[in-house]
């Protein structure tokens, strides 16, 4: 199966249709799904990378994973306040099939920087890959990574770039995996000074699990967004600007007073900077105050989709409270 769309959520929309109509049925050991083995999807504009969907929308904890694998921490409190799941009791303090140390230090070398420096001698190679899933992968019942590796291409002014997967869950790690993904992409190609080519998405196993089966659906009846792209990444020293993010990120994470466009200087590195004070926001007002001083409207929607959910889950600790205290 091939599905192309502009966007994520083009390919989202005709995804979940055709796992809800044909998938085939299958179990396993995290639980019943419908799966289609062998699938494409083409995203012509990889800046289109977040869902307009209010269901899907999640730049918030995409962008704390990406952070987590530029890092090269395999430390499950990194990502843990993006992602709950790996905070969760009796959960590995060390996630093994972590993607960063894979990426960037496992090897003795980085990665990031080696497929950089091939592109760089050479326009057309095939060479430029990255490698995450290890044969000893198969040796071990610990987590292991869904991404077997990544490989960029250049191609005159553009850069493509194609992720292969061993095993992809449809609803909760597909948006996201195209968020880091096509922002890799993206930092790369603005390292090499090369404009964005087409993302492709190549799947062993696509899955929609059974318990996700309602939220699809959802989804799907919200209708059809229209692909709205990021705004482009500047084209100056890309991941140096990473570290500075993941810099200003440590202070975010304990409300450390912090001024991004001080400290990020460009406009599009000083708004996700105040992506990321907005997720650790301790109340609305302060969410309200950042939104304030955000440089470009794309994120606004997704801004106010936050406060919604932050603001049901206070709601829901109040009443789990009282309902202890009753």
């Amino acid at each position: 199966m091939e599905i192309p769309g502009d966007g994520l959520d083009d390919i989202l929309i005709e995804l979940y249709q055709q796992l809800l109509k044909n998938g085939e049925a299958n179990s396993s050991t995290i639980g019943n799904s419908v799966e289609f083995l062998g699938v494409t999807l083409r995203i012509a504009k990889p800046r289109a990378r977040v869902s307009r969907s209010e269901t899907r929308a999640r730049p918030f904890s995409a962008l704390g994973e990406l952070l987590w694998y530029l890092s090269g921490s395999d430390e499950a409190a990194f990502v843990s306040p993006y992602i709950p799941f790996y905070g969760r009791k009796g959960k590995p303090s060390i996630v093994n099939g972590a993607y960063g140390p894979r990426i960037r230090t496992r090897h003795g070398f980085d990665q990031l920087e080696k497929v950089i420096e091939i592109m760089r001698r050479k326009d057309g190679s095939r060479r430029a890959v990255i490698q995450l899933y290890d044969a000893a992968d198969l040796l071990t019942d610990l987590d292991i990574p869904c991404t077997l590796g990544l490989q960029f291409h250049r191609r005159g002014s553009l850069l493509h770039m194609t992720a292969m997967m061993r095993s992809n869950d449809a609803y909760l790690g597909l948006p996201h995996d195209v968020f880091c993904f096509t922002m890799i992409q993206e930092l790369v190609a603005t390292e090499l000074g090369l404009d964005l080519g087409e993302y492709t998405h190549m799947v062993g196993s696509m899955h929609l699990y059974e318990s996700d089966r309602g939220k699809a659906e959802q989804y799907i009846s919200e209708g059809y967004q229209r692909a709205a792209e990021m705004p482009p990444m500047p084209r100056s020293e890309p991941f140096a600007m990473i570290g500075e993010l993941l810099a200003f990120e440590r202070k975010a994470r304990v409300n450390e007073e912090a001024d991004p466009d001080a400290e990020l200087g460009q406009n599009y590195w000083a708004d996700l900077a105040r992506l990321l004070q907005i997720n650790f926001a301790r109340d609305d007002n302060e969410i309200m105050d950042i939104s304030a001083r955000m440089r470009n409207n794309f994120y606004h929607s997704f801004i106010e989709d936050q406060r919604d959910r932050k603001s049901e889950a206070a709601r829901r600790a109040a009443a789990k409270v009282n309902v202890e205290q009753a």
